[in-house]
C-alpha cells in the first residue's frame, strides 16, 4: 500500500510502498477515508518535537471504514465508518482503570510511536475505533480527533460554567474549535487573540470578540472590555511563554487558565498579584479522553460544532502536497486544517 512518511527528521516527507499491515485478534484495519494535518506533525518533521521511531508514518488525526476485524472484535464490523483515537493504551495499568488512558504507562501516540493515517490503511486496537454518525463528514471527523477533542478537554478541565466569559489565545484548528465549544456550553462573551487579521471576520462571524495582539497588550484590551474585570477562562493554545503569562493577567478573580500548548520555554508569574490574590488556577491540559467522544460528536452532529468549506484545505496522499502543508504551518496559516484525501 502507499504511505507518506518520515524517514529522517529534518527532511521532506516520502512516499514509500509498504505492507498491509496484518491484524491481530483484538485490532481492526481501516481504510483510510481522511486525515488532518496537524501542527504537531511538523514538529516531529522539524525534530522540535523528539520522535525515536523512523521510518514512521505520521497522522493521528484518522477517519475511515473498517476493513477487516480481528476475532475477538465486537464493537465494529467490517463497513463501519470510524474515527480513532490516538492514544493507544494497555487498559489494565492504574490510569487506564480510572478513565486517564494519556498517562498509560505503555501509551503509545498513533503517527509517532506507531504508523499513523498518512497511508492507504491503517490497523488499530479495536478500542481506539468508535463509529463516526453519518451526519458528520470524514473530513470533520479526521479533525475532530485532535484539535476538537483537545479543545473540549480544556473546556472540561478549566471547569466551564454557563454564563461565564473567556479568552482564547490562538485561533487554528484547536481555538476554531473552542470557540464553538464554549458557545455550546453557554458560556457568556468570547475574546479571541489572534496575530493574523485574515482570521478576524470568522471570528466574530461566530460570535466573539476579535483581540488584535499586534494592536497592543491583548491583557489590555481584555481588561478594558471587561470593564477591568477580566475574564472567567482563559484558554492557551499556542504554545508560547508569553501567551500563556498573558492567558493568566488577564483572568479576574477566581479564574481558571488551561495551558494546552506546548513550549519548552518557562513562564514567569508574580504569585501574590497574580495568582494568590485572586484565587486564580493555572491547569496543565494533555490530549483527550474517549469517554469525551460521545459528547464530542453530539455536539457536531447537532450541527454545535462544524466545519464550513472556508475553513478546510485538500491534499492528496503525496508528498510534495503534504510536505508543502507542512511548511506552511510554520507561519499562520488563513484556513483551520488541511486535510489528506488518500482516493479522491
Amino acid at each position: 500500500m502507499k504511505a507518506v512518511r518520515l524517514a529522517e527528521v529534518g527532511k521532506p516527507l516520502e512516499e514509500a510502498d509498504v505492507s498491509l499491515p496484518e491484524i491481530g485478534p483484538s485490532e481492526v484495519l481501516i481504510r483510510v477515508a481522511a486525515a488532518g494535518i496537524c501542527h504537531s506533525d511538523a514538529h516531529y518533521r522539524g525534530s522540535i518535537s523528539k520522535i525515536e521511531r523512523l521510518p514512521v508514518t505520521l497522522g493521528h488525526e484518522v477517519v475511515g471504514r473498517v476493513e477487516k476485524v480481528g476475532l475477538d472484535v465486537t464493537n465494529v464490523e467490517p463497513g463501519d465508518r470510524v474515527c480513532v483515537h490516538y492514544l493507544v493504551h494497555c487498559g489494565s495499568c492504574e490510569f487506564c482503570l480510572r478513565g486517564l488512558e494519556q498517562f498509560c504507562r505503555e501509551g503509545q501516540m498513533i503517527g509517532k510511536h506507531r504508523d499513523g493515517g498518512y497511508a492507504e490503511f491503517i490497523k488499530v486496537p479495536a478500542r481506539n475505533a468508535f463509529v463516526l454518525p453519518d451526519e458528520i463528514s470524514f473530513e470533520s471527523g479526521a479533525i475532530m480527533m485532535c484539535s476538537s477533542a483537545t479543545a473540549l478537554h480544556a473546556l472540561n478541565k478549566a471547569r466551564l460554567k454557563s454564563g461565564e466569559s473567556v479568552s482564547i489565545f490562538g485561533f487554528g484548528g484547536l481555538g476554531f474549535s473552542a470557540l464553538q465549544l464554549a458557545r455550546a456550553f453557554g458560556c457568556g462573551e468570547i475574546y479571541v487573540v489572534e496575530i493574523n487579521p485574515a482570521k478576524f471576520d470568522l471570528i466574530r462571524k461566530l460570535g466573539a470578540v476579535a483581540i488584535d495582539a499586534t494592536a497592543s497588550d491583548p491583557v489590555g484590551q481584555i481588561k478594558k472590555a471587561t470593564g477591568g474585570k477580566g475574564v472567567d477562562v482563559s484558554l492557551e493554545l499556542i504554545g508560547s511563554a508569553s501567551t500563556m503569562r498573558q492567558a493568566v493577567q488577564c483572568l479576574g478573580v477566581l479564574g481558571r487558565a488551561a495551558l494546552v500548548g506546548l513550549t519548552a520555554e518557562s513562564m514567569s508569574i508574580f504569585p501574590y498579584t497574580e495568582l494568590i490574590n485572586k484565587e486564580v488556577e493555572i491547569i496543565g491540559v494533555s490530549d483527550h479522553l474517549a469517554t469525551e467522544f460521545p459528547a464530542l460528536m453530539e455536539f457536531a452532529r447537532s450541527g454545535k460544532l462544524c466545519f464550513p468549506p472556508e475553513s478546510l484545505r485538500f491534499v492528496d496522499l503525496d508528498a510534495g502536497q503534504i510536505n508543502g502543508a507542512l511548511d506552511a504551518l510554520e507561519g499562520s496559516i488563513d484556513h483551520v486544517r488541511t486535510v489528506i484525501i488518500p482516493q479522491r
